[in-house]
């Protein structure tokens, strides 16, 4: 199962949900490739992966194979990426294709679970990763501005679905640095419930000051912080998110 974790908004929790998801994951003794395809590289930074020869970028160009590009953490895969995924994108004299990530994961085997960390904009690496997935997590803030944001997203999905990936499906919205103090917040969940033809995730990612420490160290929250409420949120989501796999496959 590959899914996108996508968002065109930066700062949504984006990044901290794929580690996470992974880290939850791995602890269920699935086995799990996690897919830096932010050329920001914050996902590989988050798990401490700074001094890496090979990216993503190398094997999006066939220069080396995925296997080779792949380091361990956690208990999971994690193709790592940094600067040369967007002289990838924009550094080519010619247009990349949509369908360079399938093509790379169509010769993978031995995962039960695919994480891609989109870029938080739309580009040829955000239709890369929603021309290869199965379906998408979309992490938001419940604020008015993300609400502004999930139409461009569900626009963009809608677009793929009609052109790149016909089988592509959303697998849920999910709630992060929730204040569940605020009115805003359920009068959001409400709004979103009415206005979109989407699930909403039961679980809510509390906001959590764990979470913001743990990418310092390198580290998931899980692993970082364990007993926080950060980490069993996620851990809750990973349920939660397992169980939507298995409605979707």
């Amino acid at each position: 199962m590959i899914t996108s974790v996508i968002n065109q908004k930066g700062g949504t929790g984006k990044t901290t949900t794929a580690v996470n998801l992974a880290s939850a994951l791995a602890k269920k003794k699935k086995s799990v490739l996690v897919i830096d395809l932010d050329p920001q590289g914050n996902l590989s930074y988050s798990l401490g992966i700074n001094d890496f020869d090979y990216s993503i970028s190398e094997a999006l160009l066939g220069k080396k194979k995925i296997s080779e590009v792949i380091v361990e953490r956690e208990g999971f895969h994690v193709a790592p990426t940094d600067q040369r995924l967007s002289k990838l994108e924009f550094g080519s004299k010619t247009k990349i294709s949509e369908f360079l990530l399938r093509d790379v994961l169509k010769k993978i085997r031995g995962y039960d679970f695919v994480l891609i960390d989109c870029p938080p904009s739309l580009s040829y690496l955000t239709l890369n990763a929603l021309g290869a997935s199965n379906n998408v997590v979309i992490p938001i803030q419940l604020d008015v501005f993300s609400i502004q944001g999930l139409e461009q997203i569900m626009e963009t999905i809608q677009e793929v679905q009609s052109s790149l990936n016909k089988k592509l499906k959303v697998a849920g919205i999910l709630p992060v640095l929730v204040d569940g103090r605020k009115k805003l917040t359920s009068e959001i969940k409400e709004y979103v419930k009415q206005n979109f033809d989407v699930s909403l995730f039961k679980s809510d990612i509390r906001t959590n000051v764990k979470a913001a420490e743990a990418p310092s160290f390198g580290e998931s929250v899980i692993s970082y912080s364990p007993s926080s409420n950060s980490a069993k949120d996620y851990l809750k989501f990973c349920a939660e998110y397992l169980r939507t796999m298995k409605k979707l496959s």
